[in-house]
């Protein structure tokens, strides 16, 4: 299950381990655009049968409604990729109460409903990976994302919280923190930060990419590279860390 599947990461994610022979159930929110990344899936295999969920993330309990009528036929998974987009940019001073609350809900309370109905059939199969698209903020704050920086914080700890718990029934849980990666995302980001600055969108984006010791942003498959292998049954002993993947950029050990 590759939870917002019809861009960046979520997409690239899905469109991989399903080159690997995995079957995948998109979720989304846009039935038009889980229909078009439906057919970009391969088939490698004739066991591999794809499907989607139409679910908004802004909306728990009705995620909680669609994923269990969903189950209902029996199906079992073996990965769960937890992947939502971040909430809008801003001093941390100066975001309201029910901005903190939406984001919370929108990441830690819609990961924790899918991992809770999920992880039943793990147990069964002995065999679970479930990886969370976070951020390098967990690690370093970033300036100008205080609710996110808070939040994805939060989402770490209940990650780690819950690897200690599963990993006897053969379940991993890992996150893997992008740095700046050439999606929608960016471009919002690079979008506000010039209004807010007056410089344009070009110096803005330079600014960010001279600070990546790679000198350039990663690309949405380079980050679904590191989501594959977590995923895979090489990384069994690999669990509970946080994986950047940010061309070096991250400042801390």
């Amino acid at each position: 299950m590759v939870c917002g599947s019809t861009q960046g990461i979520g997409k690239a994610s899905a469109i991989l381990l399903a080159n690997q022979g995995a079957s995948i159930t998109l979720v989304a929110r846009s039935e038009d655009a889980l229909k078009q990344t439906l057919k970009e899936l391969s088939t490698n295999s004739s066991s591999q049968k794809h499907d989607y969920v139409v679910a908004d993330f802004n909306q728990p309990e009705e995620l909680k409604k669609s994923v269990e009528k969903y189950l209902i036929g029996g199906t079992d998974f073996h990965i769960l990729l937890n992947n939502s987009g971040g909430p809008p940019g801003g001093e941390i001073v100066n975001a309201k109460a029910e901005d903190f609350i939406q984001t919370f809900q929108r990441h830690l309370i819609c990961n924790h409903i899918l991992a809770q109905l999920l992880v039943p059939g793990m147990k069964k199969n002995k065999y679970g990976r479930i990886i969370n698209i976070i951020s390098t903020s967990v690690k370093e704050p970033i300036k100008g994302l205080g609710v996110s920086n808070t939040i994805r914080a939060a989402v770490a700890n209940w990650s780690k919280t819950m690897s200690i718990e599963l990993a006897a029934f053969g379940i991993t849980v890992n996150n893997v923190l992008p740095g700046s990666t050439d999606t929608v995302r960016i471009e919002e980001i690079i979008k506000n930060t010039s209004a807010k600055t007056g410089k344009s969108a070009e110096q803005v984006k330079a600014d960010m990419i001279s600070k990546v010791p790679a000198g350039r942003f990663a690309n949405a498959e380079e980050i679904a590279n590191a989501v594959a292998f977590l995923a895979s049954p090489e990384a069994a002993y690999i669990n509970g860390i946080n994986l950047p993947v940010d061309g070096g950029r991250t400042g801390c050990l």
